[in-house]
Order: C-alpha cells, then sequence, then structure tokens
C-alpha cells in the first residue's frame, strides 16, 4: 500500500496560516538540526530522509506560486500545474474537466487518468509525456562565508539533491501493477549531488546569488532550473563590516600616541605597516584607503584604525618613576569638560 506524503506544513511544524518569515525561520531551524553531516551511522541515514522532506516542503512554501497551487491541490500540485501547462499548449480545445463544476476542489482527483487522455502518456509528476516539455524546478540553498571569502571571491562546494529514475521501478511510478512504494508513482527518486560555484567578491550579507541551470533538469527536452544562494557571512572577531569598509580596533600605548610611532596594522590579508601621527587622541581614526571590500560600483572601500590607547600590563621600576614624574607634572584636568557638561544638566 502507498504511503501518503505527509503535509509540507506539519514537516515544518507550522500552521497553513503561516508567514513567509515563519517558514523561513523554520526551516533553517529545522536544516541545522537534521543536516546529516552533523549524524552518523543509522541516525545519518534518518536524518538524510527527513532533510530530503524538509527541502521539499521548503521548496513549495517558500515560493509564493508553489504555495497557492500546494494550498489549492495539496499533494497533486504538480500534476494540477503540469495539466494546465498541458492544457494551455494543447489550446484548450474540446477539453473540459470535473473541476468545472466542482468548484475549483481539486484533492483527490486523478490528474494521470487527465493525462491519459490527452496524451496517452502515463501521467505522474516528474515523468515525460509526448508533445510535452516542461522546464526543470528553481532550487534554494545557503552558502556562509567569511569576510576574507568576501574580499576575492571564492568557489564553493555546495551539496544538492537531484532526481533520478527511481531505482525500483526503473522509473515507471509503478511495480508488479501497484503504485511504487518507492517513489509513490513519481518515477524519481533523488540523489546527492556537489557542485562547485564561484561566488563574485564583494558580495553583501543576504544577496541571493541565481546560478543558471543548475536547478532541477526539464522534462522531455525541458530546460535546466537555476540556482539561488543565499548568502551569509560569519560575524568576524577581529573585522566589522560597514558596506564595502572595514573597520578594525588597533591599540596603542601612551607614549605611541604622544610621540608618534610606526605599527603593524592587521587588514584582511597581510598585515601593513601604518604611522601613528604624533599627539593621536584615543578613539582617534586612521584611513588606509582600498583596503577595504569591492564595492557595487566597482572600486574598493577603505579600512578604519581606530585608535585603543592601552596601558602596558606590567611596569618597570624605571617607568614607575617616569609616570610619577608625568604625575607631578601640570597638566588640563582631563575630565572638566565631563564635569562641566554634568553641572550644566
Amino acid at each position: 500500500m502507498a504511503t501518503t506524503p505527509r503535509d509540507f506544513y506539519q514537516v515544518l511544524g507550522l500552521p497553513r496560516t503561516a508567514s513567509a518569515d515563519d517558514i523561513k525561520k523554520a526551516y533553517r531551524r529545522l536544516a541545522r538540526q537534521y543536516h546529516p553531516d552533523l549524524h552518523s551511522g543509522s541516525k545519518k541515514t534518518e536524518m538524510e530522509k527527513k532533510f530530503k522532506e524538509l527541502n521539499e516542503a521548503n521548496e513549495v512554501l517558500s515560493d509564493p506560486d508553489k504555495r497557492k497551487k500546494y494550498d489549492q491541490y495539496g499533494a497533486q500540485w504538480e500534476q494540477a500545474e503540469a495539466y494546465e501547462k498541458a492544457r494551455q499548449q494543447a489550446g484548450n480545445q474540446g477539453f473540459s474537466w470535473q473541476q468545472q463544476q466542482s468548484g475549483g476542489d481539486f484533492r483527490g482527483e486523478d490528474f494521470s487518468d487527465i493525462f491519459e487522455n490527452l496524451f496517452g502518456g502515463r501521467g505522474r509528476a516528474g515523468t515525460s509525456n509526448r508533445g510535452f516539455s516542461a522546464s526543470g524546478e528553481d532550487l534554494e540553498a545557503e552558502v556562509e562565508l567569511t569576510l576574507r571569502e568576501v574580499l576575492s571571491g571564492v568557489t564553493k562546494r555546495v551539496s544538492l539533491r537531484e532526481p533520478v529514475p527511481c531505482p525500483t521501478c526503473q522509473g515507471s511510478g509503478a511495480l508488479r501493477g501497484r503504485t511504487c512504494p518507492t517513489c509513490l508513482g513519481a518515477g524519481t527518486t533523488t540523489e546527492l549531488k556537489t557542485i562547485e560555484v564561484k561566488i563574485p567578491a564583494g558580495v553583501q550579507d543576504g544577496t541571493r546569488v541565481r546560478v543558471a541551470g543548475k536547478g532541477q533538469p526539464g522534462s522531455n527536452g525541458g530546460k535546466r532550473g537555476d540556482l539561488y544562494l543565499h548568502v551569509m557571512i560569519k560575524p568576524d572577531p577581529i573585522f566589522r563590516r560597514e558596506g564595502s569598509d572595514i573597520h578594525v580596533t588597533l591599540p596603542v600605548y601612551p607614549w605611541e600616541a604622544v610621540l608618534g610611532a610606526e605599527v603593524m596594522a592587521p587588514t584582511l590579508t597581510e598585515p601593513v605597516k601604518v604611522k601613528v601621527p604624533a599627539g593621536s587622541k584615543a578613539e582617534g581614526k586612521l584611513r588606509l584607503k582600498d583596503k577595504g571590500l569591492q564595492s557595487a560600483g566597482g572600486g574598493r572601500g577603505d579600512l578604519f584604525l581606530h585608535l585603543q590607547i592601552v596601558v602596558p600590563p606590567t611596569v618597570t621600576e624605571e617607568e614607575q618613576t617616569l609616570y610619577q614624574r608625568l604625575a607631578r607634572g601640570q597638566h588640563p584636568d582631563p575630565r572638566a569638560e565631563l564635569l562641566k557638561q554634568t553641572r550644566m544638566r
């Protein structure tokens, strides 16, 4: 007996009224939980099945057009969509079906019979029919980058699941006169495929990168769909990004700020020597031109060094004496302006 596919909303643990943002958050949370690479042994096999089911649910419900069809037709939404395309190709000449009298509810209709009458084919989603071709579905995946990878661009390996003829029924969708228990009549299953995708330099967090022709294969000569990669940039413990500019804190000793000094400063590539001007103040800022990320206009942003005056972790007796001599000197009170502003409030 054929297994009934699980409701996609149940797969994501969401009500049918869920928003697009709810769907996105639920998918990301469950994708981390079920990802096969995080498990081993028999658990890995179980997670591969769950991960496949999760991706199928997200692929449909995250697409407004597909979700609308799924809400209307249920598990047979692809067959309904394929039939509609076929009907339009046939010119809508002399064809009608029971839906015209049933108020638009196709749940439970046997669309394979409709395909059989129209084309003499098998009429299952994912199988070919004479004279009918369809483009492959688009796929979506997430890719995580570091700031260093954003700087120069990077080639990433992306794992996708691609439909292949069902090994149980050899693509027919049936086994000994019954619906194939492996593919549930679709004639196809999926296998893991790894491709290399080049991500351009300067890509922004949240960018959607289109990779043409890397989606699902089309049927009966139809072109492949596209792959859309959602870029997520990892937070960096040292550098902070603002558009195409990069910011980093640069510690300096008091005498380096007062007297000026040449110090080594970090960049996204190799450290560089920079000159700290004499008389530099705490929280002062130095700019290194074109040391940031590639911008949308084709140029590069800048690297900003924010000075942070730090005290040595240990002080010798000689240094202690020098500090005492400094303390005895006449200096303006560095807190005078702060106290003045406080009294004015």
